[in-house]
């Protein structure tokens, strides 16, 4: 009778599970672990830094809509994921975290990297527990597989201590009944009665908005979103994670009268999104004080602790909820109702177009970061997906770069995790490797995670990075921020050296031409950097997201 380990166990119930790509960094307790899982067929991807293989998992999660994997060694290693697992946390990624841990049998020992993993990870992860039983290494490997994916998605993690990853069973023993069980998509239907009240409510508005988020891309839900708004001609906006749900261009979306729109809007329905600090809780003076609130959301939990009364509350899956809304508005909301605040949206978003300098990129030097979003704006594919990550670079991009299809928009998120935007580029191309993926990194950002260009060439990944190069941490016109000078790093040297291909650039005539010979070399195969030197006074003037503002 064959004998398994449990390394082997857990190999193959994460091969069960459909796991074919292991974010990972190496060490003790787990090499026995990963070469199991290399011997399953599962691709194993190893990183520079364990936060890394996070924030992959993490972005190839939200492209392709299911969990993926990311493992680490005991103590500091583990630890070191957990950056990654609370972004993905307060995203919402569904990311499963393997991490290894001192045996169980020297628990209290002080045995080397002894720390209490789980009670680490339990506030950044929706559920985290521990291996004890070998028999049950599938059944527990499934179990986080479901509760990544059940309701809101986020992540978990799942502790092995060394002495059960080594410990050996019978294979006959190993209880696999759970291994592999179709993870519960469950979709909850709205209550009809509130359902009616939002129809109700939309045939009396005269300048109704929707707001969706994130929400709406986990529970593939972009359809019924596009026939909602055009159905009833209601004007849409989205946050900065569930760009792309309708294209920016969408006939319905007028970006330039956001904060407008915010403040006239007498319904706003609010779709698979947090009511946090990035819609300013939907508080007055943004929001107008009488707007009637309406609110689709999966997580009751959620709805109730809402920082503004919702008027009309509908927990449930967006998706199933949206069809319910379609099928009960049939006949009852008129387009041409709105057609007036659309018009008064369009004529606001076309005097702004128009105003001076509303669409010419400056040609002053050194380069304004806006000129430079508005070249990789003019260069980047239609699909193409974009990752930005930092502090002015990702104000401004937010502002001037638009995303065209869902899920195809990654930044920061409403953590505001600097560091993100590489390891995000790298976790998008492999799970959408035909897609241009464009990495935008302010320079500090950059630098967090810069070492996984030496992943990405490594793995031959190709993927094009942009660094606006301001010299430090954020705008800084006055030079009085503590630790903002970081001076102006020749990221393109480093690229050089770690075998990609670099460009550098000082005059803004000179940017197409590099992203296109960098953009060349990548569809070669290559990964590419380019690197751009910016002006260190350019401020973003867009919303504060906090009251302590860098």
């Amino acid at each position: 009778m064959a004998e398994l380990t449990g390394s082997e166990i857990l190999a193959r119930s994460l091969k069960n599970e459909g796991t074919d790509i292991l974010f990972f960094l190496m060490g003790g307790p787990m090499l026995l672990a990963e070469a199991s899982c290399i011997k399953e067929g599962i691709r194993a991807l190893d990183v520079r830094h364990e936060q890394a293989a996070a924030m992959m998992g993490h972005a190839y999660s939200r492209l392709l809509q299911r969990p993926s994997v990311c493992m680490a060694a005991s103590g500091p290693g583990v630890i070191n994921l957990t950056t990654g697992i609370a972004n993905a946390l307060i995203d919402c990624a569904p990311v499963v975290a393997i991490g290894g841990s001192s045996p169980i049998g020297q628990f209290g020992r002080q045995a080397f990297q002894e720390i209490d993993q789980v009670a680490i990870m339990k506030p950044c992860t929706k559920w985290a527990d521990r291996v004890h039983n070998l028999k049950r290494i599938p059944e527990q490997v499934n179990t986080a597989f479901q509760r990544a994916m059940s309701g809101k998605p986020g992540p978990v993690y799942l502790d092995f201590p060394g002495d059960i990853l080594y410990a050996k069973i019978d294979e006959e023993q190993v209880d696999w009944r759970l291994s592999g069980r179709p993870l519960l998509r469950a979709r909850p239907l709205g209550e009809p009665k509130q359902v009616e009240a939002l129809v109700d409510a939309l045939a009396k508005a005269r300048q109704p908005i929707i707001l969706s988020g994130s929400g709406v891309i986990w529970s593939q839900a972009w359809e019924e979103l596009r026939a909602l708004v055009e159905r009833t001609g209601v004007p849409f906006y989205t946050t900065p994670q569930g760009r792309g749900v309708l294209p920016d261009d969408h006939p319905y979306s007028y970006l330039a009268m956001r904060s407008s729109a915010f403040k006239e809007a007498d319904l706003i329905i609010v779709v698979g999104t947090r009511m946090n600090y990035i819609i300013n809780h939907a508080a007055p003076p943004r929001f107008a004080a009488g707007a009637t609130i309406a609110r689709i959301e999966i997580d009751a939990e959620e709805m109730a602790a809402a920082p503004r009364r919702i008027d009309i509350p509908i927990v449930g899956d967006c998706k199933a909820v949206l069809q319910q809304l379609l099928l009960a508005a049939k006949g009852r909301v008129d387009g041409d109702r709105f057609g007036a605040w659309r018009r008064k949206l369009a004529d606001g978003e076309a005097r702004k177009r128009s105003a001076a300098g509303g669409n010419k990129a400056g040609e002053d030097e050194p380069i304004h970061p806006l000129r430079l979003c508005e070249e990789i704006k003019n260069f980047m594919r239609r699909d193409a997906i974009l990752v930005v990550d930092g502090q002015e670079i990702l104000n401004f991009g937010r502002q001037s770069m638009p995303t065209f299809a869902p899920g195809h928009r990654l930044n920061s998120g409403p953590f505001g995790t600097m560091g993100v935007g590489l390891p995000f580029g790298l976790g998008a191309k492999l799970a959408k490797p035909d897609k241009q993926v464009i990495v935008v990194h302010g320079d500090g950002s950059f630098g967090l995670n810069a070492l996984e260009l030496d992943t990405a060439v490594r793995h031959r990944i190709p993927l094009l990075v942009v660094v606006s190069l301001n010299g430090g941490w954020t705008a800084d016109p006055a030079g009085d921020k503590p630790g903002r000078q970081l001076g102006y790093t020749r990221f393109d040297k480093l690229a050089e050296a770690l075998g990609c291909h670099g460009e550098y650039v000082e005059r803004a005539e000179q940017i197409r031409p590099a992203l296109e010979r960098a953009q060349k070399r990548v569809d070669d195969g290559m990964v590419a950097l380019v690197n751009v030197k910016t002006d260190y006074r350019a401020r973003a003037g867009t919303v504060s997201f906090a009251d302590y503002s860098t």
